[in-house]
């Protein structure tokens, strides 16, 4: 099993910035893609961005070029930079995992993109 605890969430201007972090504990060796979704109410969880451990990177279009990724794979942990943020950007924000196929995920972090 995978354990997967978001932190980083909170209220910020739109414009500003805010970064995520997720750590991974438990069974980690065989994660293969760790990432973040966002949902907001009554609308299905959607791609913001994934990253391989070897490195690659897949971002939503909506993210591309104010969003970031990384991983720290020696301490199990993704982090999310975020930049010019939007009010459209307001959402819980999950972290997934995925490994042999299967996915885990996080238990959600709000993020609050407001004036």
């Amino acid at each position: 099993q995978v354990q997967l605890v978001e932190s980083g969430g909170g209220l910020v201007q739109p414009g500003g910035s805010l970064r995520l972090s997720c750590a991974a504990s438990g069974s980690t060796s065989d994660i293969t893609v760790m990432g973040w979704y966002r949902q907001t109410p009554g609308k299905k969880r959607d791609l913001v961005a994934h990253i391989a451990r070897s490195g690659p990177t897949n971002y939503g279009d909506s993210v591309k070029g104010r969003f970031t990724i990384s991983i720290d794979n020696a301490n199990n942990t993704v982090y999310l930079q975020m930049s010019s943020l939007k009010t459209e950007d307001t959402a819980i924000y999950y972290c997934n995992a995925i490994k042999w196929g299967a996915n885990y995920w996080g238990q959600g972090t709000q993020v609050t993109v407001s004036s």
